[in-house]
């Protein structure tokens, strides 16, 4: 019996070290590949399901608050100490996404509606080696209708219809056109895909005013869709902060699926490994003083020291699963 309670706890433990992993390959091997994380300029897919009344006005719109927000979502991932520099690029996004993007897929996976999409292995790895990185991240704002249920401000009222969003998605890939991360990510327990604005609202206060039981769904007017992405959002005090409250939100979901936790994913590693490294710092550490020397009785038989591997072996790491495929969660078929 007892045991079994220990095998339980031990593979606990090793599903919750699992879901600390938010990539599509082992945490070490990003650790020891991807330095410089290079940030293309956020995307906007305009040939996506927009269907916003004025949206040659809406998109520049967008392209601007993204172009005003994007320092903040650097300044995020730089923050979690994942990569050794992140930098954001500087390139025209409606040309590169035009270069880069290859097809995109609405899909429905884990009950989470989204726009998947898919790049250009050869133009992802020439950008990323253009620039001197290790991986870049793209994201894309997309249009995306769907059921969803709105209550009115007193929350007595509500409408469940098909509302027209601007959503959010990000991928970070390799050299070599591997999806290394993605959002929204399904790898954690509790799935979250906030949009980044609703277009569209319930007029309930006409409804109301004109004893009706038919409510009208209206598109919001660029104002209040610039002054909602623009909102800033409160302390703890609820006090005005400078940090816009949905780009805030949605990078801070984004850089705690990015941060690599080095140090907690190290805890897992297993005895045998944690005694060879040890043997190799005493191989390396300089012959102590005698004023610093241990006593003699503290010193036990000594067994004959492990072989070290040579430092070229040791600092060698496996490469970034180059045959992995492209998908995290397959989708059970194409819903474009």
């Amino acid at each position: 019996m007892k045991q079994l309670v220990v095998g339980l706890f031990l593979i606990a433990g090793t599903m919750l070290g699992c879901a600390q992993n938010y990539y599509n390959v082992p945490v070490e091997n990003i650790a020891a590949k991807v330095k410089v994380l290079g940030v293309a300029p956020i995307f906007i897919d305009v040939n996506s399901d927009i269907i916003h009344p004025q949206k040659e006005l809406l998109i520049p719109l967008i392209t601007d608050l993204n172009r005003k927000y994007e320092p903040l979502l650097i300044r995020k991932l730089q923050a979690t100490g994942s990569f050794y520099a992140v930098t954001l690029l500087a390139d025209e996004p409606k040309q590169l996404f035009s270069s880069l993007m290859a097809r995109h897929e609405k899909r429905n996976d884990a009950s989470i509606n989204y726009n998947k999409y898919f790049w250009k292995n050869d133009a992802i790895g020439s950008y990323i080696k253009k620039n001197h990185l290790d991986a870049v991240m793209v994201i894309v704002v997309s249009g995306l209708t769907q059921t969803s249920k709105i209550f009115s401000s007193n929350l007595l009222t509500s409408l469940e219809t098909n509302y027209n969003f601007l959503t959010m998605t990000a991928q970070i890939i390799g050299p070599d056109g591997t999806i290394l991360w993605e959002y929204p990510n399904f790898r954690g327990r509790l799935l979250t895909f906030p949009p980044l604005v609703n277009l569209q609202y319930p007029d309930f206060s006409e409804s109301e005013a004109n004893l009706s039981k038919k409510t009208v769904v209206r598109f919001k007017s660029l104002d209040g869709v610039r002054r909602t992405l623009e909102q800033k959002k409160n302390d703890w005090l609820f006090r005005e902060t400078t940090e816009p409250e949905v780009y805030g939100r949605l990078f801070d979901e984004m850089a705690s699926l990015v941060n690599l936790d080095i140090d907690k994913q190290s805890k897992g590693t297993s005895k045998a490994e944690g005694k060879t490294s040890s043997q190799n710092l005493e191989t390396q550490k300089p012959a102590e003083s005698p004023q610093k020397a241990a006593p003699a009785t503290a010193a036990p038989s000594v067994k004959p020291a492990v072989q070290v591997p040579s430092p070229e072996t040791a600092t060698e790491t496996p490469a970034l699963l180059p045959n992995a495929p492209n998908e995290i969660v397959p989708a059970t078929k194409s819903t474009l």
